[in-house]
Parts: C-alpha cells; sequence; structure tokens
C-alpha cells in the first residue's frame, strides 16, 4: 500500500500540477485538503479538479467562522498591521489551514505534508513552522524547492503536457490569494517597481472615480475589542465582515499598493484589497482613544509591531504569541462601543465615538476652567518632571561644559 501525503490545495496553477508530480515522483497517494476560509470559490469544482488530476481523495473544511474568531480578529484586538499597511491577510490564514491540514494527515494516516510555496517567499516558513510546532514527526515535502520549473511559464507547459486545466494564461499571471478578510495581488505588472497596478488587477474594491458620488455612512459596534454589529445590528462573524467587505468595496476603501520585506531577506511588491478588515481597524482605534489610558495605549503600539512580525514571520504557534494574546485580552476588556463612519470615494471620516466605558471628560477638556483641574497643580508637575533639567544645566554652567 502507497503511503499517503496530504496536500494543501487551492485548486490554482501551483497545486493543480503538484497532485501529478507527487505521484510520479514519489508515487505516494495524494489527499487534497481544501481549506474554506472564505476565498468564494465553487467548492465543488475544485473537489472535481482534485480527482481529475489524481487525488486518492478529497476533503474539505468551513474553517470561515474559526479563521475570523480565534485568528484575525486576536490580530485586530492587538492592532497588529505590518510595516505600518500589511492588514495581513494571507500571513493570518496560514496558521489555521496548517492546523487542520496536520489534523486530517494524523486523521488519514498519512507519513507527509506538501504546500505549493515557492522558495523565496513567506508561505513556506508560515507552513512549516506550524507542521513543526504540531507534527514534527511528519515530512513535510515542498516541490517548488525540489523540481526543476523555474517560472509560472514552466508550470503552465507542465498543466499541458499533463492535462491539467488551469485559469492562469501566459498574458495574465497573477498569483492571487483570496479569503473572508481580503485578496492579495502578486506577478505580472506587480514584479516591478515603476509601473500602476492595472484596474483589472483589483477585485474586491472600486476605484474612487467608480465609488458612489454620494457619501455612505457606517457604523460599527465593539465589545471587548471584538466587533460584534453594523448598524446597530448584531451579526456572527462571517456574515459581519462579508458586509463590512462589500460597504468598503463599493466606497474604494482598503487598496494597498507596498513594497514590503519578506522574513526571507527580499523585498517584493504586493497589492492588496482588505476594505471590511480596513473599516474595523480604524474604528477600532478610534475607539481605543476614548477606553484606553496613555501609557497603555502607547505600550501597546509598541507590543502591536512584534504581534505584527510574529503573524508575518509564520510564529504563530509560538509561546510568545500565546503570551502577548494575553495581554492584548487583558487590555481590551473595556474597548466596548461604537464608531460612526463617513465613506466617501476612498476616504474615511468619524462622525461619532460613543463608549460607556469613555475616559473621556468633557468637563477636564474644555477651555472654560472648571472645578475639576486645579491650573494652580500644573505649576508643581511641571517644576518635578524639570528637575533633571535644571540639574543637568547648573552643572554644565559651573564647569563651563558647551552643550552638543
Amino acid at each position: 500500500m502507497a503511503e499517503k501525503v496530504v496536500l494543501a490545495y487551492s485548486g490554482g496553477l501551483d497545486t493543480s500540477i503538484i497532485i501529478p508530480w507527487l505521484n510520479e515522483n514519489y508515487g505516494y497517494d495524494v489527499i487534497a485538503f481544501i481549506a474554506d476560509v472564505g476565498q468564494g470559490e465553487d467548492i465543488d469544482a475544485v473537489v472535481k479538479k482534485a480527482y481529475a488530476t489524481g487525488a486518492k481523495k478529497a476533503i474539505v473544511k468551513d474553517l470561515r467562522e474559526e479563521f475570523l474568531n480565534e485568528y484575525v480578529f486576536p490580530t485586530v484586538r492587538a492592532g497588529a498591521v505590518y510595516e505600518h499597511k500589511y492588514l495581513l491577510g494571507t500571513s493570518i490564514a496560514r496558521p489555521v489551514i496548517a492546523k487542520h491540514q496536520v489534523e486530517v494527515a494524523l486523521a488519514e494516516g498519512a507519513t507527509a505534508l506538501a504546500h505549493g510555496c515557492t522558495g523565496k517567499g513567506n508561505d513556506q516558513v508560515r507552513f512549516e513552522h506550524a507542521f513543526q510546532a504540531l507534527a514534527p514527526e511528519l515530512k513535510v515535502i515542498a516541490p517548488w524547492r525540489e523540481w526543476n520549473l523555474v517560472s509560472r511559464e514552466d508550470c503552465l507547459d507542465y498543466a499541458e503536457a499533463h492535462g491539467v486545466q488551469v485559469e492562469a494564461s501566459r498574458t495574465k499571471i497573477h498569483s492571487r490569494d483570496k479569503n473572508l478578510w481580503h485578496v492579495s495581488h502578486e506577478g505580472g505588472e506587480l514584479e516591478g517597481t515603476d509601473k500602476p497596478v492595472d484596474p483589472s488587477t483589483w477585485r474586491m474594491s472600486n476605484s474612487p472615480q467608480e465609488a458612489p458620488d454620494r457619501e455612505e455612512v457606517v457604523e460599527i459596534g465593539f465589545e471587548r475589542g471584538t466587533p460584534v454589529s453594523v448598524d446597530g445590528q448584531k451579526l456572527p462573524p462571517v456574515q459581519l465582515v462579508e458586509l463590512l467587505n462589500e460597504i468598503g468595496g463599493r466606497n474604494a476603501i482598503g487598496r494597498i499598493d507596498i513594497i514590503e520585506n519578506r522574513f526571507v531577506g527580499m523585498k517584493s511588491r504586493g497589492a492588496y484589497e482588505t476594505p471590511g478588515g480596513t473599516l474595523i481597524l480604524e474604528a477600532i482605534r478610534q475607539l481605543e482613544s476614548l477606553t484606553l489610558d496613555r501609557e497603555t495605549a502607547h505600550f501597546k503600539e509598541t507590543l502591536a509591531l512584534k504581534y505584527a512580525e510574529l503573524v508575518y514571520f509564520g510564529l504563530w504557534f509560538t509561546p510568545l504569541r500565546e503570551s502577548l494574546d494575553a495581554f492584548f485580552s487583558s487590555v481590551e476588556e473595556n474597548v466596548s462601543g461604537t464608531v460612526k463612519m463617513s465613506l466617501y470615494k476612498g476616504n474615511i471620516s468619524f462622525i461619532s465615538r460613543k463608549s460607556d466605558l469613555s475616559l473621556y471628560s468633557a468637563d477636564l477638556s474644555s477651555f472654560t476652567m472648571g472645578e475639576s483641574y486645579d491650573q494652580k497643580d500644573a505649576a508643581g508637575f511641571i517644576k518635578i518632571l524639570g528637575l533633571p533639567a535644571r540639574v543637568r544645566a547648573q552643572v554644565m554652567g559651573k564647569h563651563k561644559v558647551v552643550a552638543k
């Protein structure tokens, strides 16, 4: 009996040719694992394609709710954005896919795991680090690091030679990754840095020129740092994100075109669309400005950068990430309320921020002097604050030291 390998299968160009390649080069029985994280594809068609290209078995899991609740929303509570722009849409999906791929392998008695990630990208690290953390006894096969195919054109040639039907073409060979949180675009015109994103590349959002000529108002409600409602209506996670994707997308929200630093050391260019996620992140920042004290808010920003790196680098299944989750969950305990926004041709402006746990005091902030703040206290505060500066000035003056 042949050994079994579980392949993380999407039905795209790379994983479609990996099935016959594994059959030819390893003689394994290939189990295609299809994770539904909201990519919006015809899953039945993907299953049929897996069997048509040589898979012995295809297993589908609907991971959409788990993906949002246990992976996406923790990054929201953390405020994690890689290099200040990327909302981690592809990065955060990999650990949930890898986790269930391992579970399938163990349940099916497989001895190996496989993926379609290239040897240049971040995803190979994300998958394989998860594999090592969850089932280090399983062999890992990464065809892109073994075969002699060096380009997407080579992959298309291989597909044609093996009768594998693929959507990619020689004139438009973008690599895309879509889930509930975003869609990413790489390749094609994006391989250079001197050309704009082709208008036909975008999938989830309008351009500002295509967006409606009127503002749209949307209100997002949060409980303990987690989005729970839109326009006053409580919604389950999947429905909430899908609705915000529609609202943000039609108003040209959430497009970015960036040069990023990959974990493996090179720079790459990617175009990303995260319409609903952008609305959620912008809204929770406003709510945090009401409900978090200064020291906590500033320290949270520091740790958010580290959390974003952990997600981007594929280090999800680590004690540090788990510990940071505990910190952020504690911080967000009082981040509840609503934020109302006006959307217009890619712009977001804020109409209202409300929370029963707000630390904002109109009496303290007002230019009108009230009883709750004695201005005379400021003199002592400033004098104590300036003590080190005064001592240094006296020493420097005494010894005639010139400040540099």
